[in-house]
């Protein structure tokens, strides 16, 4: 690091041992800065000298912006939860849920800490500790992009002052699921389902749709003289709405509700305005118990109910529906997305080799039937 005048110093302190009486180096590195004419000293607390660079750059950076040493040392991770909290809120973010599951991690290690503390090697360790406990590399690249995010917003706050790289602490994910719901397999899962889940389910089979947006749906989303069933601009994780046009299969599922939904209004006197509900009228929130039972039950353990999403995928691409309306259907905004859902497993590609098979043997019998009409002719 540089020693000119006014850009602080990098240094390993040398001290003399208690025991031997030795003068040694230390192998904490430490920095040294000036502000307002004051030096200060402070440790590193690492022995790693790019990250002690990279906190003497963060101290010329608060000097810099004029920013307090004490006012920055009150901020704590706290605060910064407050933050990411009220972005949700106001972005209107439908992964609410999903931030708290990260923050419950992320507060049993940071919750107290104050911000300066986090530091690159503090994360790092973090992310050691999350997979020792088992967690999956994707699940802690999750918790950490909300701690950045924390991060950044806590910098556009001007009370963060500088936020660390997170590229190179981003670990590597191989969680992409190949799974599938073959007819067979669903049929033996719907036999296990309640009676309140089974429409449900075979709405997911056939449209891909996410659990949330079938759950969401309501009455006036469905619109069986025109033929659709609607998700509305917004109600979607990419904001655009789609429909997916009513097949008799899909049409005789919610033909099947409505007639249910009269019944219980006749039997309850109350408005059921929900697509899916309990016999009770009640609105269903969730299946994710019960689907996971009856998978168990039908010897597929461990299949999820998003695996219907992706079979929903391969059916379209099977009917031969065309890769860009199939990609509209089921929402997704690129091909490299659609493409992972739709990717062919070995079921798909014996069929398709039987089908070049057929083609090659039709071949050779035209080539053999136009030899003999030359010979005979």
């Amino acid at each position: 690091m540089s020693s000119r005048r006014g850009q602080g110093r990098v240094y390993r302190p040398k001290y003399r041992d208690k025991r031997t009486g030795t003068e040694k180096l230390s192998k904490v590195w430490w920095i040294q800065y000036s502000v307002n004419g004051t030096r200060h000293r402070e440790s590193s607390r690492t022995t790693v000298h790019r990250e002690a660079v990279q906190l003497l750059n963060q101290r010329l950076q608060e000097r810099g912006r004029g920013l307090s040493r004490r006012d920055l040392e009150k901020v704590t991770y706290e605060d910064l939860e407050q933050l990411i909290r009220a972005h949700y809120v106001r972005k209107q973010r439908k992964s609410a849920d999903r931030l708290e599951d990260a923050l419950t991690h992320l507060r049993r290690v940071f919750g107290g800490w104050r911000v300066i503390d986090i530091r690159p090697a503090t994360i790092d360790c973090y992310s050691h500790e999350r997979l020792d406990q088992g967690a999956a590399p994707g699940t802690v690249n999750r918790e950490l992009s909300a701690l950045r995010r924390m991060l950044r917003l806590g910098a556009d706050a001007e009370i963060v002052d500088a936020v660390p790289s997170f590229k190179e602490r981003m670990l590597t994910e191989d969680n992409v699921r190949t799974g599938f719901v073959n007819p067979d397999e669903f049929a033996l899962i719907e036999g296990e389902l309640p009676d309140y889940a089974r429409p449900i389910a075979a709405v997911a089979y056939i449209t891909g749709w996410r659990r949330g947006e079938i759950l969401s749906r309501r009455w006036r989303h469905v619109d069986f003289s025109i033929g659709f069933l609607r998700l509305e601009p917004g109600e979607t994780k990419n904001k655009k709405g789609r429909s997916f046009p009513l097949i008799p299969r899909l049409r005789a599922v919610l033909e099947a509700q409505y007639e249910r939904k009269q019944e219980i209004e006749r039997r309850t006197d109350q408005i059921v305005d929900a697509l899916f509900f309990f016999d009770s009228g009640k609105p269903i929130k969730t299946i994710r118990n019960s689907w996971g039972t009856a998978c168990r039950r039908a010897g597929l353990p461990g299949l999820l109910f998003h695996d219907l999403r992706r079979s929903a995928a391969r059916n379209l691409v099977r009917a031969g529906i065309s890769t860009k309306l199939a990609k509209d259907y089921l929402g997704h905004q690129t091909y490299s997305i659609f493409d992972r859902y739709a990717i062919e497993d070995a079921e798909l590609l014996e069929e398709q080799a039987a089908k070049l098979q057929e083609l090659y043997d039709r071949m050779e019998e035209e080539q053999v039937e136009r030899k003999v009409v030359s010979i005979n002719g």
